[in-house]
């Protein structure tokens, strides 16, 4: 396995990290930011007004998006594993 190879497999777990985890950090952003818009304008500053919907809205999410997750973590592995096996044939 060269340093390419390496680097090219390192690029490619980050993407697919990023792939499946974005969807819940944006949805956890978005729901921050408009609960801090609303404390704003009501001042009403309640830490579990902050809280309680953020990890209720993000394990929502979390649990919707599962299989697209798997899907995409699924993908990863195969290609990963297929490469794993082109290597230990040609060495």
């Amino acid at each position: 396995m060269t340093e390419v190879e390496v680097i090219e497999i390192c690029r490619e777990a980050i993407l697919v990290m990023l792939r499946i985890v974005g969807p819940v950090l944006l949805v956890g952003l978005t729901v921050g930011v408009l609960i801090s818009l609303v404390q704003t304008m009501t001042q009403i500053q309640e830490m579990t007004l902050t809280f309680i919907p953020k990890v209720v809205l993000v394990f929502a999410v979390t649990i919707w998006l599962l299989p697209f997750m798997m899907s995409i973590l699924g993908g990863f592995t195969k290609t990963l594993t297929d490469r794993i096996v082109i290597i230990g044939m040609t060495n």
